[in-house]
């Protein structure tokens, strides 16, 4: 089987998780959390980075932090995984979906306006699949409205938008680490940012609140959002060959578009200008695919010894989500039924990626009939 997504774990990582067991440090202390976030601030191009145990807490302790809570509305994208949603209920808040682009699949600007309300204290747009999204006019639009922005790049390590690295693009930044992303920890996440009040008051609130002056005194109620110093060993490992990890993927992601560029009908990754994107998924759309035809896809290429994915179903047809009447989201949605992620690692040889293509550019012929 060729897996959708697999950690390449061939630097120093396995020597920097002997020392943690060594040493006997594997729990929320040691050297290897303030140098993975130090390393990770240099790629994010900002000043602080507080890390977390997953992707999901970055996003709601970032929230927490910014003060998000109960009668507050969150702007977030239709297509999205769900954890962009979830945390703003985590957080007592009430996410609010907005269409995305048909190119990018990114959060809508035009949308996002139709949407502001009131209530409307902060917007989440999403960098999906490695594609950053518009953030110069979301920016725009959140200076001219008063808004907070949470950029959620969980799934862009590396990707920027005119020169400038996603995570340092709104008032705070969230990524995840988890096993099928560029740079992996294991299970981990972070918030990165300029501001030197909001990172203090996010390494507070990591902490379940304990006051940084007094031991053991906590002013209010916090979150154990800690990563542990054997996750960040493995991240600190993973970081010193990023440069490797992100060229290696820009090279499969280039022998996918020269191979599947001439099948009628397939849409392939698209680069806004003005943007770096990276690959963490290779996401693909087959046009006039129904939901079903896009699962067959699926099935027959698991048939033939290859791992593939769905792109996200869309928020707004989830039960959690689902309202009565049931929104419409047109783009999304059309995105959601005809999206496949085809395997993307490091660990993949161009062979790999040739008999990648090769089935599903058959697949796809024998599903048009």
């Amino acid at each position: 089987m060729i897996h959708i997504a697999s950690p390449d774990l061939s630097g120093k990582e396995s020597d920097y998780v002997a020392e943690c067991l060594e040493t006997t440090w594997i729990s929320s202390v040691g050297h290897f959390i303030t140098d993975f976030e130090a390393a990770f601030a240099e790629v994010a191009g900002t000043r602080h980075v507080v890390a977390t145990n997953n992707g999901t807490t970055a996003l709601h302790l970032a929230l927490a932090a910014l003060g998000i809570g109960p009668g507050d509305e969150v702007i977030v994208p239709a297509l999205t995984y769900i954890a962009t949603a979830n945390a703003v209920v985590y957080a007592g808040a009430t996410p609010v979906f907005a269409d995305v682009e048909p190119d990018t699949m990114n959060l809508d600007p035009a949308d996002v306006v139709r949407r502001i309300t009131d209530r409307t204290r902060a917007v989440i747009p999403v960098d999906l699949y490695g594609h950053p999204a518009d953030m110069t006019a979301i920016m725009q639009i959140a200076t001219e409205h008063g808004l907070l922005v949470v950029e959620d790049a969980a799934e862009a390590h590396g990707a920027s938008v005119e020169g400038r690295p996603v995570g340092s693009l709104g008032h705070a930044g969230v990524f995840s680490f988890f096993g099928n992303k560029i740079v992996t920890t294991g299970e981990g996440g972070a918030v990165t940012t300029d501001d030197d009040e909001l990172a203090a008051r996010l390494r507070l609130l990591r902490g379940q609140g304990m006051d940084p002056n007094r031991r053991y005194w906590f002013n209010e109620v916090g979150f154990n959002y800690r990563m542990t110093n054997v996750a960040a060993a493995i991240g600190l490992g993973q970081l010193e060959r990023i440069g490797d990890l992100t060229a290696r993927r820009r090279e499969i992601g280039t022998r996918y578009t020269d191979r599947l560029s001439a099948v009628d009908g397939v849409r392939l990754p698209t680069q806004r200008p003005g943007t770096q994107r990276v690959d963490w998924l290779y996401t693909v759309g087959v046009d006039g695919f129904t939901t079903e035809q896009r699962n067959e896809l699926i099935e027959r290429l698991a048939s033939d010894g290859i791992e593939t994915r769905p792109v996200f179903y869309p928020l707004h047809l989830m039960p959690p989500y689902i309202t009565e009447p049931v929104q419409a989201f047109p783009v999304a949605e059309q995105l959601g039924a005809q999206g496949i992620s085809l395997p993307t690692h490091t660990l993949l040889s161009d062979a790999d990626v040739d008999q990648i293509c090769d089935a599903f550019t058959l697949r796809v012929r024998e599903l048009r009939g």
